[in-house]
């Protein structure tokens, strides 16, 4: 396959201050992302990269090293691209339903951007940028919500691991798909099986076990101020191992007959990266 010809930037700016270096840095991770999306990593060459952002090939050394230093730059851009991306309601009125609009809005991000998402995953630097942890940090902000709220089933780490692990997950064996395989239904059953994992339909501070109550109080923790680090450090432990009882399981009883029903979960829509059209619901 012939990759596309690589739109130029005719318009240098000269060398000069630092600012002129980092815009020339932003044109080629840019250049070097549309590149990466249009015509697959193979496509991605200094050569063509340099080409695209109007620059020459030695600018690409200067600025990155080599290739794997433009990678890993054009790595953490994803991830800054994703998190951009993302809208946070720091108070939401259904905490279940904001986890599934936030789990959704990962993996759309990632079927609209394959290659991109492909290689956020595989090169290490991406991973480490402060862009994926300002993304973690708002998934450990959904957690601690859940938590406070009782409605966490599993230790708060655990339950961000696998809101994490499904939707990453959902992607990587979504785009390994043929297309004639692709069905959204696989991606709404992944979803609704992440929240059956993580979450409990009533909140567990009802139940009659201290597993559900020590969850809620531990999410509280680092908004506390009244105690010093090491009594903090103290109770978290005291908590950790009451977070984990085998014996509590909660209020098994049903909910009153006039207690609010939780609304059937609404099927993922996303966008096909074949068609650009949104799947039926």
């Amino acid at each position: 396959m012939t990759p596309p010809t690589p739109r130029r930037n005719p318009t240098v700016e000269p060398h000069g201050a630092g600012s002129g270096r980092e815009q020339h840095r932003r044109r080629v991770i840019e250049a070097a992302a549309d590149l990466l999306e249009r015509a697959g990593r193979d496509a991605v060459t200094t050569r063509a990269v340099a080409d695209a952002a109007g620059l020459q090939p030695p600018a690409i050394y200067r600025l990155f090293g080599d290739k794997n230093g433009l990678l890993d730059a054009v790595a953490q851009y994803g991830f800054a691209k994703f998190v951009a991306s993302k809208k946070v309601d720091p108070d939401p009125v259904d905490l279940i339903e904001d986890l599934r609009a936030g789990w959704d809005l990962a993996v759309e991000f990632g079927l609209s951007n394959p290659a991109l998402y492909t290689l956020m995953y595989s090169e290490p630097a991406g991973l480490e940028s402060a862009a994926f942890r300002a993304g973690l940090e708002i998934l450990h902000g959904r957690v601690r919500r859940l938590a406070a709220a009782g409605r966490l089933r599993v230790d708060d780490r655990i339950a961000a691991g696998i809101i994490h692990a499904t939707g990453r997950g959902a992607v990587l064996t979504w785009l390994s798909l043929p297309e004639a395989d692709r069905d959204p239904a696989l991606l709404t059953a992944l979803r609704e099986a992440m929240v059956t994992a993580v979450t409990n339909e009533q909140p567990a501070v009802q139940g009659t076990g201290p597993a559900g109550a020590a969850r809620a109080l531990r999410a509280t923790l680092p908004d506390q101020t009244a105690l010093t680090g090491p009594e903090q450090q103290l109770l978290r432990e005291w908590l950790d191992r009451l977070s984990q009882d085998p014996l509590d399981h909660g209020d098994q009883s049903p909910p009153p007959a006039d207690a609010p029903k939780t609304p059937s979960p609404t099927p993922l829509t996303h966008q096909s990266p074949a068609t650009g059209g949104i799947q039926p619901r």
